[in-house]
C-alpha cells in the first residue's frame, strides 16, 4: 500500500534517520525509517520539505528508489488540475525559450483524445502541437518534456543525433522517459486472476 500525503500532517514513526536530497518542486526531503513499519511506503508534504516513511529494513538501494517513486506520486497528486489549451500554449512558449531560445514557435498547442499509443505529435508544416489526454495528471516535469520533445521537432523533424542535442539542455529528459517507459511498461502487465476481496485497511495504519 502506497499513501502519498498532501495534507502535511505527521505520520507516526519510531528509530527513524534524516536523509536530506532534493525532490523536483526544490524541497528538501526527510526519509524516516521506522521498526514497526513493515511493508507500507508513505509521503507527504510539511512545510518546505517532503517527509517520505520507509520500513527500517530497506536497503539503501530500495529507499533511493521508493523516494523517487514517492516524488512522482505527490507531484502527480499536485498537478491534478488540467492546464487548459491556452495555458498550454503558453507553457510551451516558455519553455521554448528557456531552453531553444525561442526558436521553435507552435501556432497551436491543444489536448486530443485520440492519440492513445503516443503521447505527443507534432505537424511542422503548420506549427501545431497536440498531447494526449493521457497526460493529464502525469508530474509537470513529464508534460514538460513531451511539449518539449514536440517543440524539438519544430526545429528537427526526425530522431537523429541533432534532435537529441536539443532535448539534452532539459535536464530531466531521462528521468521523464524513464516515467514514461515506466507507464507503458505497467500497461503492458498481464490483468491480476481475480481472487477473495481482502478486507479494508485503514490509510493510517501501519504494519
Amino acid at each position: 500500500m502506497f499513501e502519498p500525503r498532501t495534507d502535511g500532517t505527521a505520520a507516526p514513526a519510531t528509530g527513524y534517520r534524516r536523509c536530506v536530497s532534493a525532490d523536483p518542486t526544490q524541497r528538501a526531503v526527510e526519509v524516516r525509517r521506522s521498526a514497526r513499519r513493515r511493508r507500507t511506503v508513505s509521503a507527504y508534504r510539511e512545510g518546505e520539505r517532503t517527509v517520505v516513511l520507509i520500513p527500517a529494513r530497506m536497503s539503501e538501494a530500495e529507499e533511493k528508489r521508493w523516494v523517487g517513486v514517492m516524488l512522482d506520486k505527490l507531484a502527480a497528486q499536485e498537478s491534478k488540475r488540467t492546464l487548459g489549451d491556452t495555458e498550454l500554449t503558453e507553457r510551451a512558449e516558455r519553455l521554448s525559450e528557456q531552453y531553444f531560445g525561442s526558436r521553435a514557435r507552435p501556432r497551436s498547442v491543444r489536448w486530443v483524445t485520440n492519440q492513445n499509443t503516443r503521447w505527443g505529435s507534432c505537424t511542422p508544416a503548420e506549427g501545431s502541437i497536440r498531447l494526449s489526454h493521457r497526460l493529464q495528471g502525469m508530474p509537470e516535469y513529464v508534460v514538460d518534456y513531451v511539449l518539449l520533445h514536440e517543440l524539438a521537432h519544430l526545429l528537427v523533424p526526425g530522431h537523429g543525433a541533432r534532435f537529441w542535442q536539443l532535448l539534452e539542455a532539459y535536464p530531466k529528459t531521462e528521468r521523464a522517459r524513464g516515467y514514461l517507459e515506466g507507464v507503458v511498461a505497467a500497461e503492458r502487465l498481464p490483468a491480476a486472476p481475480a481472487g477473495p476481496a481482502a478486507p479494508a485497511v485503514p490509510a493510517s495504519r501501519e504494519e
